[in-house]
């Protein structure tokens, strides 16, 4: 790439590893299988014997949620029931069943290792509609249950803000309506989903057998907080207030302005846009109010294997290394974006050679800025905040130990 001999020429800062302060507060991994229990055996104990329960597992990279839904299953198995497990993420793994199958797999959730049978299939029935008028599909196999479970993490959602965002209710509307449930509600956009959601939800609380879902939360450290049964009636009411804590808890790049992010990955299993838009200040189609860091330009050097190589949310970034683009499964990724009605987040940024010639381009893009002294931050990803790197001159905005502490 030809850049002028400004850019060339100047040398770059030094990046200092420092480590940003959260709390940890969490259950040990050793504990989850009984938080699970505690919560769930209130609410199956006068379940009959036989019945047959499927449990919604969805697509994002939840911390320990191969523990959980093994916890759930054998409490369940323990109870005389017959659980089954529904993979509900909508569009992802391709939109089809084995690549589902694949995406649980790779969560560690087989057969095998959770001892209970999977049903990928992705057929779906209309349950009914929203007041809107939009079509409700929900998971076949999932409705000719005795009941129902859907097991999600509740976190702001990357592409909306409301009271109820990602959750359990989504699960149910987004996840469990399949490719077919998935593609409709987005067709909508998502400056309805805040009323939409909830409002699908609520057509699938009324007509499917679902007793109570299963929340968690996460901590800054991708750790599990808290689990909590939702009873299906306080769904609507709970979730807001499971949102409100999981956002006080959520990690955060603790600076005011960045002028280059680099973000060493991007992956479905890190965000469902690859890129958390409430980490770095902008979404597919550009900066988000009242989000700090205010961000200038974003360099992408790599893709999850975890998300099976579907780089949406690429179009977030302003750069990529050559890397990173010759990895890209552009089938799945396509079908994920024009399952979601976002074509915008499929698009390429410019492509790189090297992480030095995408800081040089960056710097040359940037405005109103010295480029011989830069804010550059160096992340892994935007789920795992960390541990980080900060170029030198940054080191006086870490001062506060409070929330810094330098690695060197």
């Amino acid at each position: 790439m030809l850049l002028p001999e400004a850019v060339r020429a100047i040398d770059l800062p030094t990046m200092i590893p420092v480590r940003q302060i959260f709390p940890d507060e969490h259950i040990p991994v050793p504990y989850i299988p009984a938080a699970v229990r505690n919560e769930i055996m209130p609410l199956v104990k006068d379940f009959p014997s036989g019945s047959s329960v499927a449990i919604l597992t969805g697509s994002r990279g939840i911390a320990n949620i191969d523990i959980i839904i093994k916890a759930l299953a054998d409490i369940l198995v323990q109870a005389e029931m017959d659980p089954f497990i529904i993979p509900a993420m909508g569009s992802h793994g391709g939109g089809t069943a084995e690549g589902q199958l694949e995406v649980l797999r790779s969560y560690g959730i087989t057969e095998t290792t959770m001892g209970i049978r999977i049903d990928p299939a992705m057929d779906t029935v209309v349950l009914g509609q929203t007041a809107g008028g939009v079509d409700v599909h929900f998971s076949k196999a999932a409705m000719q249950a005795d009941y129902i479970i859907p097991v999600g993490r509740v976190k702001a959602h990357t592409d909306f803000s409301g009271p109820i965002e990602s959750g359990l209710c989504k699960m149910l509307a987004i996840g469990g309506g399949k490719h077919n449930g998935c593609s409709r509600l987005h067709r909508e956009g998502f400056g309805a989903f805040a009323e939409l959601i909830p409002a699908a939800a609520e057509v699938i609380l009324k007509t499917a057998p679902v007793p109570f879902g299963l929340a968690i939360i996460e901590n800054a450290h991708e750790n599990t907080y808290t689990l909590e049964a939702v009873a299906a009636a306080d769904f609507l009411r709970r979730e807001p207030e499971l949102l409100k804590l999981s956002k006080d808890l959520m990690a955060r790049i603790q600076f005011d302005e960045v002028d280059i992010l680099i973000v060493q990955e991007i992956g479905k299993n890190i965000s469902g846009t690859g890129m958390d838009p409430n980490v770095i200040g902008r979404d597919c189609f550009g900066p988000l109010p009242d989000v700090k860091p205010q961000i200038q330009r974003i360099i992408i050097e790599g893709i999850t294997p975890e998300s099976h190589y579907n780089a949406l949310g690429c179009g977030m970034g302003d750069f990529i290394l050559r890397e990173a683009f010759e990895t890209i499964d552009f089938s799945t990724m396509y079908t994920n974006s024009v399952a979601s009605c976002n074509p915008n987040g499929s698009k390429i940024p410019i492509i790189v050679g090297s992480e030095d010639e995408a800081i040089r381009a960056a710097l040359q893009t940037c405005w109103n800025i010295d480029i011989t002294n830069p804010k550059i931050v160096k992340i892994k990803d935007t789920l795992h905040l960390t541990e980080i790197q900060v170029s030198e001159n940054m080191l006086p905005l870490c001062a506060d130990q409070s929330k810094f502490e330098l690695r060197i």
